[in-house]
């Protein structure tokens, strides 16, 4: 940026020096690298905080801020473009990116949180100054002044179709998801507005930290001694930190005693271990065991039983990582990386066996905003073969009359259903299993046998599961 960019337009008019907010500076610092790198704001944030807190830069209320305004501005970057480009005289995509953010920022704060308009401007456009220059700044405020002549609502009936028209784009536009996306999840519920809006308003939401207490390693008491911490809803081994909360504070986290796991996942693994089966039950394997939190909890509860688990992930960073959250279990595990579709192990070889497939991640939009502006329905195309050839494996390395347990942190029925009627028309010798009594007391599970978890109706991710027993 050059000086002359810097200085007083008029001549003896005294220059003022931008003043540097740390807030709004590390907002900006994390979009920028979201948007440059397609970094994910849940593995960028929390090591620019963590920064900024050992230089004296923030408090904890200023880490809330940050990270408010972060989530925030990307949660709802599809409505905030679309009340920008009425804003805007050229096209949204003609402005340069640092640009949008710092508009995006600004018009977050203007219409998604209590902070006084007059503020909001003031403060985004001195965040201009700082980052962009005095010239582009004007801009900034040009527009932003423009944004605040009304308030959220006032915005909506503007730039959204009316949902008679077409209420797929006005759902897409009201509650910030692609439009693509708000077809699928649709289809996924299977109709009625109510529901889909429920769900995107829940997508919209900050989620509660949840950790797990693996089992003979910690216990749920322990957990909820620390500040702030209720029972989960669903999952015996579960404990909400209600009012956020860093969960590297917890010692039986920073132990490995206890792991950050959203309740959805915990309910998946204990569904497939409590899933009745004849005859033994000594060995069980998850194929796709990266980044280890479900092959955490698979361990500690075979280990209660004296089976043994094999945890299998095909990239050797991540089986690393496996490694790490399994280090400590009680009872025997093996940690190796292979990949799923090509496996070193014998067929028939285990009694359990988990399948948690990469997929589109559509059912964690609340932890991962900005994945619903990467994905495309193209990707669709992509994950489809690899899932089918891991369900696969999966019935090929069960022995009969074992179980298996297909799931994807997704709620699109190519990834899902789709999925397991493919397989199984081709297999043969397998049938499903009513997974909803392996998952007591949780309401509004279907018509089965397979579930399908929702964050508006469970408070967990979206997350899907089948259970399916091997019979020839």
């Amino acid at each position: 940026m050059s000086d002359q960019s810097r200085r007083p337009s008029k001549p003896g008019k005294s220059y003022r020096r931008p003043k540097k907010d740390p807030v709004r500076m590390l907002a900006f610092d994390a979009l920028r690298a979201v948007d440059e790198r397609d970094a994910y704001a849940n593995l960028v944030l929390p090591p620019l905080l963590r920064k900024a807190r050992e230089k004296g830069d923030l408090d904890g209320r200023d880490a809330a801020l940050a990270t408010e305004l972060v989530y925030g501005t990307l949660r709802r970057q599809g409505t905030y473009d679309a009340i920008l480009a009425a804003c805007v005289d050229r096209p949204l995509r003609e402005v340069d990116p640092p640009v949008l953010d710092v508009l995006s920022l600004g018009v977050h704060q203007l219409l998604g949180t209590r902070i006084p308009s007059h503020a909001a401007v003031s403060a985004t456009v001195e965040l201009a100054r700082v980052v962009l220059g005095d010239g582009r700044a004007k801009f900034v405020n040009a527009v932003l002044r423009k944004v605040a002549q009304s308030d959220l609502d006032g915005w909506l009936e503007r730039v959204a179709p009316p949902y008679d028209e077409d209420p797929e784009d006005h759902l897409a536009v009201v509650h910030s998801h692609p439009r693509w996306v708000v077809s699928a999840l649709w289809d996924s519920l299977g109709g009625g507005r109510a529901g889909i809006e429920d769900l995107l308003e829940a997508d919209n939401e900050r989620p509660e930290v949840t950790l797990v207490a693996r089992p003979g390693r910690a216990t749920t008491e322990e957990l909820l001694g620390e500040e702030a911490a209720a029972p989960g809803r669903w999952s015996p081994y579960a404990v909400r930190l209600t009012e956020g909360g860093d969960p590297g504070a917890v010692e039986a986290v920073r132990d490995g005693r206890a792991g950050v796991q959203d309740e959805g996942s915990q309910l998946v693994a204990l569904a497939l271990a409590n899933a009745p089966l004849d005859g033994p039950d000594e060995r069980w394997l998850d194929g796709c065991a990266g980044p280890g939190g479900k092959a955490a909890l698979l361990a500690a509860v075979a280990a209660e039983r004296g089976a043994a688990l094999l945890a299998s992930e095909k990239q050797p960073h991540r089986a690393g990582l496996v490694a790490r959250a399994l280090a400590g279990n009680p009872g025997p595990y093996q940690v190796i990386a292979a990949d799923g579709t090509r496996p070193p192990w014998r067929p028939g070889s285990f009694d359990r066996v988990l399948m948690d497939v990469p997929c589109t991640g559509l059912g964690a939009l609340r932890r991962r905003p900005e994945a619903r502006w990467r994905r495309r329905p193209e990707d669709l195309d992509g994950f489809a073969p690899l899932q089918r050839g891991l369900l696969r494996t999966a019935l090929e390395s069960v022995r009969v009359g074992g179980v298996v347990g297909y799931a994807t942190c997704s709620p699109h029925l190519a990834e899902t259903r789709a999925v397991v009627d493919d397989v199984l028309k081709q297999y043969g010798g397998a049938e499903l299993i009513d997974a909803r009594p392996l998952l007591p007391g949780v309401p509004a599970l279907g018509d089965g046998p397979d579930v399908q978890l929702w964050p508006h109706l469970h408070g967990t991710d979206a997350m899907y599961l089948a259970l399916v027993r091997r019979t020839a």
